[in-house]
Parts: C-alpha cells; sequence; structure tokens
C-alpha cells in the first residue's frame, strides 16, 4: 500500500517507529518487540536506519521491513539515508528494497559521521528524493521535516523553502522531528501551508520515560523543552516508575491537544518500547477510531 493514500481515508493516520538491533546485536531481538506491537491499531510501521549508512545497517533495515509486511502483515516504511552512499548504492539499495517488496521510502539526509567525509552525490534529501524518482516513480516517498527548523537552517522560513523543494522532487507525506512544544508544531503547519505546502503533515512523538533518554535525546534533536516537561523530567529522574508513568501521560495529554486541533497523523517514536507504544495507543485509540468514524 502507498502510505499516502492513508491520507485520503483516513481523518487521522497512526504509525509507529522501530529501529534496528544495535550493532553485532542479533536481529531477531527485534522479533519481540514485533509481535508485542502487532496487535496496535497502527497504519504504518517504519524503520530507521542507523548512524553512518553502512550496507550491514541497510540490510538490517531492509529485513525489518521485510518482516513486518511478511510476517506481521501490517504496512512497511524504510528509512533511506544517503549522506555516506553514491549514486550505485542508493541503486542497489532500491534494488533490495524491490525486490523485498517495500514501496515506501522515507528519503533522509542522514547524520553526518565525524571524521567521515560525506559522499558527493546527495548533498540534500531532495537530491535522494528525485534521484529515487528517476530510478523508480513506483516508491512512495515520505520526507522529514522540522518544527523548529533544521540545525543546519538559518530560519524556519529557509527550512521551508527547503522542504519545498523535497516535495517538487516526489515526496508525498511529511512526518516531523520530534517535539515537546505543540505551539511549536501549530506555528510551523501555519507557516509551511501559507508557503504553498500542500502534503499531509504527521506529528512526530516520542514519550520520555527513562532517565537515560532526557539529556541524550533532547540535546541531540534540539527540540525546545516547555517548562511542564522540564518539571516533570526534573521531578521524577530518580524515580523509575513515576517517570515512565509521567512521560506516558506528557506524551498523551500532547497527542490529544493535537488531535483535537486537526493533525492529520501522529507517529509514534517507540524507541522499541512496547509498553509505552500499548499504553499510548490505548489512551487515544478510540478518540482516533471516532474521528476516522466521522470522517467516513
Amino acid at each position: 500500500m502507498n502510505t499516502a493514500t492513508l491520507f485520503q481515508a483516513k481523518k487521522v493516520v497512526f504509525s509507529l517507529e522501530v529501529f534496528p538491533p544495535k550493532k553485532d546485536t542479533p536481529i531477531n531481538v527485534i522479533y519481540n518487540t514485533l509481535l508485542g506491537l502487532r496487535g496496535l491499531p497502527a497504519d504504518f510501521i517504519s524503520v530507521t536506519y542507523g548512524a553512518g549508512g553502512s550496507q550491514a545497517q541497510q540490510d538490517k533495515t531492509c529485513e525489518i521491513a521485510s518482516l513486518i509486511q511478511s510476517t506481521y502483515h501490517m504496512e512497511a516504511v524504510s528509512h533511506l539515508t544517503c549522506v555516506n552512499s553514491d549514486k550505485e548504492q542508493i541503486r542497489h539499495a532500491l534494488e533490495k528494497l524491490k525486490a523485498s517488496g517495500i514501496r515506501n521510502i522515507l528519503a533522509l539526509r542522514g547524520d553526518k559521521t565525524p571524521g567521515v567525509e560525506p559522499k558527493a552525490d546527495f548533498a540534500h534529501a531532495s537530491d535522494l528524493a528525485r534521484f529515487i524518482r528517476e530510478c523508480d516513480p513506483d516508491f512512495n516517498l515520505i520526507g522529514a521535516c522540522y518544527p523548529e527548523g533544521h540545525s543546519e537552517s538559518d530560519s524556519l522560513e529557509e527550512d521551508i523553502e527547503h522542504l519545498k523543494i523535497k516535495i517538487e522532487n516526489g515526496v508525498s507525506h511529511l512526518i516531523t522531528q520530534l517535539f515537546f512544544d505543540n505551539a511549536s508544531f501549530y506555528h510551523f503547519v501555519e507557516l509551511a501551508r501559507a508557503r504553498g505546502v500542500n502534503v499531509p503533515i504527521e506529528a512526530g512523538i516520542m514519550p520520555i520515560v527513562r532517565k537515560s533518554q532526557i539529556e541524550r535525546t533532547v540535546t541531540m534533536c534540539g527540540a525546545s523543552v516547555p517548562a511542564k516537561l522540564a518539571t516533570i523530567l526534573s521531578r521524577y529522574a530518580d524515580n523509575p516508575a513515576a517517570l515512565m508513568d509521567a512521560g506516558v501521560f506528557y506524551a498523551t495529554e500532547q497527542i490529544m491537544d493535537l488531535l483535537e486541533n486537526g493533525v492529520q497523523g501522529i507517529h509514534l517514536y517507540t524507541m522499541n518500547n512496547v509498553e509505552v507504544a500499548t499504553r499510548i495507543s490505548r489512551n487515544i485509540e478510540s478518540i482516533v477510531a471516532a474521528k476516522n468514524a466521522c470522517e467516513a
């Protein structure tokens, strides 16, 4: 299924994201995660691409995406990065994805690896999108967007102009980087729409439920932390059970506000945590179903 068609059939799309096992970890550790997520009402599951974009990481992503479709019978989206790949490597990856029955690709530049010179063929995700479209127009392309602006852009306005190039090059819908302040998302969507971005935009939500996530996640993604969330993190950082409950509550409350304000989709960054994904999914399941029933 082309994920772009989901937005034509539903008022709200709900999707999940998982990541491949870490380097040197057997791939079968992902099986229990997928089994646990299988019963959730997700419209698709995306599979991330490891930092560096090695052939082994690419193969893991493809294998897991294929497993999601063939064994768990859920639609899969494969991430594909290009910062450390040349055209021949991307062409090979596309052939493998096609042979595995994967038709949906999240086209990303990927993070630059310290000490590694990026390949010259693809400077931006928009270049990758154009190349994929030229190689095989049957692939459905998804793009990333940044409610608070990409770290390498001078302004949000400039970032949206770059985003428009992705769409011109074939991207059919967008998934945001994680954010914790819905006001940032609403401002971004309003600005993007005013500047001609008309494809569906899914809101990317990551629950903060473990102390180890706090500095790593917030620092790496560059998302601002509202005072309410900062208080939660400070108060419960050393109480794992309380932090879990508070993190699930904050993410649920964030999603509920988005749903009430017309968001087109929720993309939940699960961090391979079945319990968290299940709790949040159950919290919003009836609301999403009611909205989609009204649409029908």
